[in-house]
């Protein structure tokens, strides 16, 4: 056997993205056609190495077993918050001074000074395109396990308060969990009903635009981001459609594995550098993070413009059909990564009209 020409075959059976290697070219083409490798993987400063997500990246360069020179220059040049690699090590510590986020102290005060209803919503195009939403809950039920709304706040994209209030649940309320909440019996009792909050938050969202109607580009409604969204809207009892939606527990880049999420306090910590949810939490506080969270994944990643990005779209439907075999087989792995396109929206395109 000529060692030497399989040698050479696998090597031209490398992946273009993830560097993984095939014995055959038709593996090779069935692994891009169910990878989904595109532009908007995270990718490895140094070896240019596309992973699925930041969780993977940083393993590539700092965990148990990373690659070697990769974790070298990591380590004299490398941000360990969003995991860039700088040109030295003057350009790191400036990046880094910009890169670490601040705490916002406003949700301290506000819950100091026992906030009752701050409302500002309105429907116009005044407010700000993107608003965070976070909820804090109380227990209902015989055990007290049973999720119900009791806070809920929502900021514009500049950390503004848009709208805060206690709500008064439709079931009575059996463990107000006060040592993670600080919700008291009196702060619910006078409260908002949870169907009033609920319509003037998704009156606000769809921003004078009949709900069955909004589409993912153009329109007026807003844009919704949070942690664990679709627990928030079930439990405020209101629906909003999820393509506008923008949820950092199920965004793929920043998830632990394609179906396990990071816990907020987690992702606040790695990527942003500072620390939430000690002792009494604040919804305001959650909203900041989700935002600067949501932000950062919009505005720090520079990626190449496509004209159809998602491989959802109908015009990417025939990229890796099957009767394209023989031709995908004759293609570069580089020119099958040319028409490889990815499996999530990534928010970089909310700044983006394509």
């Amino acid at each position: 056997m000529d060692y030497r020409n399989e040698s050479s075959d696998t090597l031209r059976n490398k992946c273009a993205a993830c560097y993984r290697q095939f014995n055959k070219k038709e593996h090779l083409v069935e692994h891009m056609r169910t990878s989904y490798h595109s532009v908007h993987e995270p990718m490895c400063g140094v070896c240019k190495k596309h992973c699925r997500s930041f969780e993977s990246l940083r393993e590539h360069l700092i965990g148990p077993l990373p690659k070697a020179e990769c974790e070298r220059i990591f380590k004299e040049r490398g941000c360990d918050i969003c995991l860039s690699i700088l040109g030295n090590r003057t350009s790191l510590r400036a990046h880094r001074e910009s890169c670490l986020s601040r705490p916002n102290n406003n949700g301290l005060l506000y819950r100091m000074a026992n906030l009752g209803i701050q409302d500002e919503l309105r429907i116009d195009n005044s407010r700000g395109r993107v608003v965070a939403l976070a909820c804090k809950m109380v227990g209902g039920g015989s055990d007290g396990s049973l999720d119900l709304c009791a806070r809920v706040c929502l900021i514009d994209e500049h950390e503004r308060i848009l709208f805060h209030s206690y709500i008064k649940p439709n079931i009575p309320v059996t463990n107000y969990r006060y040592e993670m909440t600080g919700i008291r019996p009196e702060y619910l009792r006078d409260a908002m009903p949870l169907k009033n909050v609920s319509r003037k938050i998704q009156e606000f969202l769809c921003n004078g635009e009949p709900i069955w109607q909004i589409r993912s580009k153009g329109g007026r409604s807003r844009i919704l981001v949070g942690h664990g969204l679709d627990h928030d809207l079930k439990c405020l009892e209101m629906d909003y459609p999820a393509i506008k939606m923008r949820d950092t527990a199920k965004y793929p880049p920043l998830m632990k594995t394609s179906k396990l999420s990071n816990s907020l306090k987690y992702l606040t910590r790695a990527y942003l550098g500072y620390d939430i949810q000690s002792g009494v939490q604040d919804p305001y506080e959650d909203c900041v993070a989700t935002m600067k969270l949501y932000m950062r994944m919009k505005l720090s990643q520079f990626h190449k413009k496509e004209n159809y990005p998602l491989a959802t779209d109908p015009q990417n439907k025939n990229n890796f059909a099957s009767w394209r075999q023989n031709e995908l087989e004759r293609m570069t792995p580089d020119q099958l990564l040319d028409i490889s396109r990815s499996d999530y929206y990534c928010w970089c395109l909310d700044s983006q009209d394509y």
